[in-house]
């Protein structure tokens, strides 16, 4: 029973990611769901790509036909909006509950599973059951004994500082360990999006996706790192970052330089020059933490894309 119901819930996370793969990629109802692309995207087999695919049939989000596959069935924002909120809703309204109390610091760091219990009037096996829906996205974790730890968010400017110095000690290391080795079909999938999202008019390029877009480069960073301590430790940094991280506005010159900062150290692990894919990291990471263009070059060589040609 509880293998079935961690696979529905697996299912349920990967059709979340499919509906924000058609956000990200501005896809318009009528357009067609690969499979392929869809399992490459979500680093997946098709066959669960398939099983999510029919749990945003039934939504009412993809249409099936009998030759081509499936396709979009309703508009981005749509789907954004009213889809996402559906399968949240399925995926665990309680999980979502606690995640609110725990932004608004109505609960503490650490709680047992009894006290959630009593706090929200719900069965002990429900409880369990949304705590690890939050542990999948990095967000609390289980002590030993009975109580959970809920992880720092990312909705204070301190907690913002703090995860851009976690990363700036980690990610140029991951990226320096030995082993590291970039999936090409991953990173291709990836530049093309980025690409895309260049290429959209000032004003029309959402906070949101962008968020999505810079969670999915440093994701990949991490994934490639040859030490199993950093990749994990990162990866579960940018579920956090992905899950938590507020959506604030974000002005349109510093979207199209992060993009191409991303572009850049995807250009320099390609070419296998890892010392310099680290240094335009850093460079990267701190222009992040000053967030004013004018000061960022300052004691730096440039290595925007311009600078690169």
């Amino acid at each position: 029973m509880r293998t079935r119901s961690n696979t529905r819930q697996n299912h349920l996370k990967l059709a979340r990611q499919i509906v924000e793969f058609a956000l990200e990629h501005g896809l318009r109802p009528g357009d067609h769901m690969p499979e392929n692309a869809l399992s490459e995207a979500c680093g997946v087999s098709r066959t669960p790509v398939r099983s999510a695919l029919k749990i945003l049939e039934s939504n009412e989000i993809v249409q099936r036909r009998e030759e081509g596959g499936y396709f979009l069935n309703v508009a981005p924002d749509e789907a954004g909006i009213g889809g996402l909120s559906q399968l949240d809703d399925m995926e665990g309204s309680l999980a979502a509950r606690i995640l609110s109390d725990r932004a608004e610091r109505r609960i503490a760091d650490v709680q047992s599973v009894s006290a959630l219990v009593r706090r929200y009037d719900v069965p002990r096996s429900a409880v369990l059951n949304a705590l690890k829906i939050l542990s999948t996205d990095g967000i609390v974790a289980q002590l030993p004994g009975r109580a959970w730890a809920f992880q720092p968010l990312l909705d204070t400017p301190n907690a913002l500082i703090e995860s851009l110095s976690f990363r700036l000690a980690l990610e140029p290391q991951a990226i320096l360990e030995p082993g590291f080795e970039l999936d090409g079909q991953k990173s291709a999938l990836l530049r093309q999006q980025m690409e895309e999202f260049l290429q959209r008019p000032d004003g029309t390029r959402s906070s949101m996706a962008f968020l999505h877009i810079d969670c999915a480069f440093h994701s990949l960073i991490a994934e490639s790192s040859g030490n199993r301590f950093i990749r994990g430790a990162l990866l579960a940094h940018q579920r956090l970052r992905l899950t938590t991280q507020k959506d604030n506005s974000i002005p349109d010159f510093r979207l199209r330089q992060s993009l191409e900062e991303h572009l850049d150290i995807l250009d320099s692990l390609e070419r296998m020059q890892h010392q310099l894919a680290a240094d335009q990291m850093v460079l990267h990471l701190r222009r992040s933490q000053i967030r004013k263009p004018q000061a960022a070059n300052r004691g730096l060589l440039p290595l925007t894309r311009k600078g690169m040609a």
